[in-house]
């Protein structure tokens, strides 16, 4: 297992997920008293893992028949297009 790979994926996924909506409806489930907070965790978990797998799959298939360098290329745009978007939704709620 290459280590210094773990902990690059580990560290860009983790940070990418502070915030996101999938915490915050995880958060939710966890506040409402309820229900249980192992219950909630395991359900979480069980989610990402699997498109977490949904999309080490995808990319594996698609590396097959797209070379690296487009998909870099189009994974940059789409970030710098849902970038742009939040940005002139942002604008219009403001207005």
């Amino acid at each position: 297992m290459d280590l210094k790979l773990l902990a690059v994926v580990f560290a860009t996924i983790f940070v990418a997920e502070l915030g996101d909506k999938t915490q915050l409806a995880t958060l939710l489930y966890a506040a409402d008293a309820p229900h249980s907070k192992l219950t909630v965790f395991a359900g979480s978990a069980a989610a990402l893992v699997l498109t977490s797998a949904l999309g080490v799959a995808a990319g594996a298939f698609i590396s097959e028949y797209v070379s690296r360098q487009l998909l870099g290329w189009v994974a940059g745009s789409g970030f710098i297009a849902i970038g742009v978007w939040t940005l002139v939704q942002a604008t219009r709620a403001g207005a």
